[in-house]
């Protein structure tokens, strides 16, 4: 792979990482059952709050360290589209003033679908597995 192209998915995959790890350890720094009471608050079960967070700070470690990257970025992208289309889309792109709208969320998502479509890149732990041979 092109140099250039390996920095590039380096540097998305460490910042989508420590975006969802840093949300992932707010929302244990929240509380779980406060977590759980938002998403009963948007008819979704309790238990997915306890399984996005977990994802969140288990993938978002993954992410930066390059292990699973495909995987983690498959399962953190439907979190995405689950919050765009539960808790974000009514607030439009930009948000409507009482809360935050769906930017952010769709970046993360875009850069999710990078590094489902390329993996990870040579600097990563999967790449210590990889039979592939870096060019």
């Amino acid at each position: 792979m092109n140099q250039r192209f390996e920095w590039s998915l380096l540097l998305i995959r460490v910042v989508a990482g420590v975006t969802f790890l840093v949300h992932g350890i707010v929302k244990f720094q929240m509380g779980l059952d406060n977590v759980a009471g938002f998403f009963g608050s948007l008819s979704l079960p309790a238990f997915l709050a306890y399984l996005v967070t977990f994802l969140e700070t288990i993938g978002g470690l993954a992410l930066i360290l390059g292990f699973g990257t495909r995987v983690f970025s498959a399962l953190l992208g439907i979190v995405m589209i689950g919050a765009i289309f539960t808790a974000k889309l009514a607030g439009g792109f930009l948000g409507d003033g009482t809360g935050a709208g769906y930017e952010l969320d769709l970046a993360l998502l875009s850069m999710l679908l990078a590094l489902v479509i390329s993996g990870s890149s040579r600097y990563s732990v999967d790449s210590m597995f990889s039979n592939r041979k870096a060019s």
